[in-house]
């Protein structure tokens, strides 16, 4: 298994839609010069951006989390250019981009250093090969102090692994339940 370089996620971003829409190089600074968490392809790694489509986490319902039964009513529903997660909580949100993982390819997302060393960790787990669809983020809080998300900014990188051998079954094949998603999507059984 190797891991995969920009050279290979241009070429499969262009030729077969991998990645949409798809930065070929590094994002540092928004049209009008003012500085932004990078985005876009680095060597070995290509960094998401954050929607501006928010769930953020409240308990005004005292409920269990369950993720056999999770209560849509848990989060507070937000479009905006920044989300503050209260202190020892967290957010989903979804990628800006689509990604169409090829069947041969494991994808492991971390979160970026910068939000990292902000006591804000970003957790997805792998895309499976032949997932589709927009990467639901989980943004949490580890501090006790209220943190800022922002949108259309970068906020974790994704890794992509090629095997050196192709799978029986595929997320699509099993029908993976998460197949094709968009927007943010809860936990589902």
């Amino acid at each position: 298994m190797s891991i995969k370089s920009d050279k290979w996620m241009c070429r499969m971003a262009q030729e077969h839609g991998m990645i949409e829409p798809f930065e070929p190089g590094q994002v540092r600074e928004s049209a009008d010069g003012q500085r932004l968490i990078s985005y876009g392809t680095s060597s070995y790694g290509y960094d998401v951006r954050c929607a501006n489509e928010f769930k953020v986490f409240t308990n005004v319902h005292s409920v269990v989390v369950d993720p056999k039964n999770f209560d849509e009513n848990s989060f507070v529903n937000m479009q905006s250019d920044v989300c503050v997660i209260p202190p020892n909580s967290f957010a989903l949100a979804r990628t800006v981009e689509y990604f169409r993982i090829p069947r041969n390819i494991l994808t492991v997302c971390l979160g970026k250093s910068t939000y990292a060393r902000c006591g804000i960790i970003v957790n997805v787990t792998p895309l499976e090969p032949e997932w589709e669809g927009h990467v639901t983020l989980e943004f949490s809080n580890t501090t006790p102090l209220p943190a800022k998300i922002y949108a259309n900014e970068g906020v974790a990188q994704m890794l992509f692994f090629e095997s050196d051998e192709v799978c029986a079954t595929s997320y699509k094949d099993r029908g993976g339940k998460y197949q094709g998603q968009t927007g943010v999507t809860l936990p589902k059984t």
